[in-house]
């Protein structure tokens, strides 16, 4: 008797689609005798591959609100059908206690091993090779389910954490404008897909000199208890954490300014071209108190700067003004220019200070009575260009959110100070001339910024650099020189506060 084609072809695709499920259910029943081998428990081997991989679904939904990243992980795991892949590759290559040494050694790292739940791990590992506590089929699932995802959270986190940083910065700081990449589901993917997974968290571990510098020191100070060495701890612990967060400026050229060092260097090339003083805006732990004295409801300390605070940032250098007209934020109008113009009388017209309303100027601004309340409200001002003006002869500029930009300044006895954190918020360069040289060359463009510097009748004029060059307002209080020390600085805004307050919520 003669078979019809179509029966053929189902009762081949019958055959196909049998020995793919015998080859899945094969594969799977070794994971029962691969943990039983790993263990020593005999009781492992009793576990189907159906009821194991419904117990690590119901236990992936019980234990999401722990997860780092719940969404990641339960698509992942819907992905693979709720198997134990994760054990099924570190049992295999047997990498069950060096993976867990790494998790223990992350003190080096500045990290407790409490974020990756390690305590956990070891306790959950050390009952399976127990047959009196893992005594039933049920108590196998239960421990291989929770061991599974407890070590798949735990490997992702800690590439994570390495990779990106335990913290988003803009998620802790409220005047944090650096673009800062963060991990993804890719990330997350391929982290948990690595052929080797020991391999792979070794081939992640940071490798810059100033990182390992700061690890080798916080080792050093780990071996002797004083205050001092205390406060160095807590500076390395989130200058680590500041140098595992991928906004690192790039690039040949870049501006770099260090808010807590008074600092600008001109980078080329890895190496500062030009260093300079300067001073930033004004902030809340001026006095060093290393206090906040703002909390939230669960006690953690809050980012609330004061309203001065130079804002970290990157952007792009784009253009200078030359004699550049100050159009003064209300915010110093009203707190500070309305006061002396309500004490003094002819305080504007002696600053060059013209007063708007509507966008037209206000002739006789000596006749408005500054000393009600809320009149400054009313108005607008602008500081004429000129000897007097509070930017100085320059400023430069770069597009941000926060209205900052550097600047010359005629108050240069502030440069002399040791805590330079002056300004309202914008950052005053001590050499202009000198960065406006580095950043443009010695071409006509420079000297067309030198010859209307210096002309007696100044008039505001913006001049487009060619080349945009970066400019990063950075936030770091260690760091390691040109010569291979590290540097320490004071926590002038209270910034490393709020981040070692959040990164011990972490563990």
């Amino acid at each position: 008797m003669k078979k019809h084609p179509h029966a053929l072809a189902l009762t081949l695709l019958c055959v196909m689609l049998s020995f793919v499920i015998y080859s899945c259910g094969n594969k799977n029943a070794e994971f029962a005798k691969l943990t039983s081998k790993s263990t020593g428990n005999k009781v492992f081997k009793q576990m189907d591959p159906e009821v194991l991989a419904e117990k690590i679904k119901t236990k992936q939904q019980s234990m999401k609100k722990n997860f780092r990243n719940p969404k990641f992980m339960q698509a992942y795991y819907e992905q693979q059908e709720f198997q134990p892949v994760m054990l099924q590759k570190v049992f295999a290559e047997k990498q069950m206690d060096s993976l867990m040494a790494v998790l223990d050694s992350v003190g080096n790292h500045g990290l407790s091993p409490k974020m990756f739940s390690a305590a956990k791990i070891h306790a959950l590992y050390s009952d399976m090779k127990d047959n009196k506590k893992i005594a039933t089929v049920e108590q196998a699932y239960a421990s291989v389910a929770e061991l599974e995802l407890l070590l798949a959270a735990a490997v992702s986190d800690y590439s994570d954490v390495m990779q990106f940083g335990a913290i988003s910065p803009r998620r802790i700081y409220a005047q944090y404008y650096t673009e800062t990449k963060r991990p993804d589901e890719k990330s997350f993917t391929a982290t948990l897909d690595a052929k080797d997974t020991k391999a792979y968290l070794d081939s992640i571990q940071p490798k810059a000199e100033p990182y390992l510098a700061m690890q080798r020191e916080l080792k050093r100070l780990s071996t002797e208890t004083s205050a001092a060495n205390e406060e160095a701890k807590r500076i390395l612990i989130v200058n680590l954490e500041r140098m595992r967060w991928q906004n690192k400026p790039s690039g040949d050229k870049y501006v770099l300014v260090n808010i807590p060092d008074f600092t600008l260097d001109v980078m080329e090339k890895g190496k500062s071209a030009l260093k300079m003083k300067v001073c930033v805006g004004e902030g809340r732990n001026k006095d060093y108190a290393d206090k906040l004295v703002e909390y939230d409801e669960s006690g953690v300390k809050k980012d609330r700067p004061f309203n001065r605070e130079t804002p970290q940032l990157n952007s792009l250098i784009h253009s200078v003004q030359v004699n550049p007209v100050w159009n003064i934020p209300q915010s110093i109008a009203s707190n500070e220019i309305s006061k002396y113009a309500a004490a003094d009388p002819y305080y504007l017209s002696n600053n060059n200070i013209d007063v708007y309303q509507d966008g037209k100027i206000v002739d006789d601004p000596e006749t408005i009575d500054w000393s009600e309340d809320g009149a400054a409200k009313k108005y607008s001002f602008k500081q004429r260009p000129g000897d007097d003006n509070s930017l100085g002869k320059i400023k430069f500029l770069f597009n941000n959110q926060s209205s900052v930009y550097l600047h010359d300044t005629p108050a240069k006895n502030a440069f002399n100070l040791q805590v330079r954190a002056v300004s309202h918020g914008c950052v005053r360069v001590e050499e202009p001339m000198k960065l406006a040289q580095a950043l443009f060359g010695n071409g006509n463009q420079y000297q067309t910024i030198q010859n209307a510097m210096q002309t007696g009748q100044p008039q505001a004029k913006d001049i487009a650099l060619p080349n945009k060059v970066p400019v990063y307002l950075t936030y770091n209080t260690c760091w390691l020189d040109e010569s291979g020390k590290l540097q320490y600085r004071k926590d002038v805004y209270g910034l490393d506060i709020v981040l070692y307050t959040h990164l011990q919520r972490l563990g």
